[in-house]
């Protein structure tokens, strides 16, 4: 795990005895050039005033989170944009596949919500309608670690995860007991979990089911090129090949007709919402009294 230091802002490998840690959570600025990668810090030290990667609009964000981590006390920090050489294959599927187990084993996650101004803002409208809650990958950060909280644009703090996780539940449709930890995530259904990630926005097609295998505690090769749907349909085959979750076929929604495929083409297709624009023209494979919530997860039984 390669980790960046909150004073010297270099960056170094720990094979092994990973030192105590914290994690950011964020929106990829757009375009995401004006992001500092890995390759921007390896060139040049950062801590030189003249290095590219000052020069960067996603600078301040690194700076920012680094400021705060040694304010809390930590000498380490992960932040996905250049704490991965994404210039590595192996490297970069290997991060993928072990992100949920980088922000679980966290100390703090620091959520930056670029679109919220201020923390008075983080109490008003703005936090609800923030993009953060709409991005395909933050639904394992915020799942994932014990810690999380909220920072505005300023970097003032808004709250943690615990303090607004009514809210939160509200605007993610997320379990609160998920929220609290009061519950394990192993006892929802994947249909369920799946609902969660219902309309969330992805850049590359094939993250829509890259950025779910943390939730489900799955394993599976990357194939940039292969497609949304057939990444999808990978995924929900290796869901049941690790648990017989006999839920992945009950989704909600389905572009067909009659005949129904067996497995569902999207996590859309698992939207749970009462009304939804955007599955109001889609046809109803599951009658709306079933709920999810009602489905326990299925158990492998052995022979």
């Amino acid at each position: 795990m390669r980790l960046l230091n909150t004073k010297s802002l270099e960056l170094k490998f720990f094979p092994d005895h990973i030192p105590d840690y914290v994690i950011l959570s964020h929106r990829w600025m757009t375009p995401a050039s004006q992001e500092c990668t890995f390759e921007d810090i390896d060139k040049a030290p950062i801590t030189k005033e003249d290095s590219p990667a000052r020069k960067k609009l996603g600078f301040p964000k690194i700076q920012g989170a680094c400021d705060l981590a040694y304010r809390d006390g930590y000498e380490w920090i992960w932040i996905d944009s250049c704490c991965i050489d994404k210039s590595s294959s192996a490297e970069l599927q290997e991060a993928i596949n072990s992100m949920w187990n980088y922000y679980s084993k966290s100390n703090i996650c620091y959520v930056y919500l670029s679109d919220v101004p201020d923390s008075k803002d983080g109490w008003e409208q703005s936090f609800r309608q923030s993009e953060w809650f709409t991005r395909g990958w933050t639904l394992q950060e915020l799942i994932a670690p014990t810690s999380v909280e909220f920072y505005a644009e300023d970097w003032a703090l808004i709250c943690t995860k615990l303090e607004k996780h009514e809210e939160i539940a509200d605007i993610t449709k997320i379990d609160p007991q998920v929220l609290l930890r009061t519950q394990e995530i192993d006892l929802f259904s994947a249909a369920q979990k799946l609902s969660w990630a219902a309309h969330r926005k992805v850049t590359r097609k094939e993250d829509q089911a890259y950025s779910l295998l943390g939730l489900f505690d799955i394993n599976m090769p990357l194939l940039y090129g292969e497609g949304r749907q057939k990444a999808f349909v990978r995924l929900q085959e290796t869901i049941y090949n690790s648990t017989a979750d006999h839920s992945l076929f009950l989704f909600r929604h389905s572009l067909h007709h009659q005949d129904q495929p067996l497995l569902a083409d999207s996590p859309t297709r698992f939207c749970e919402r009462m009304t939804c624009v955007d599955c109001s023209e889609l046809n109803l494979a599951l009658p709306k009294h079933i709920l999810y919530t009602n489905i326990l997860a299925s158990e492998r039984w052995f022979t």
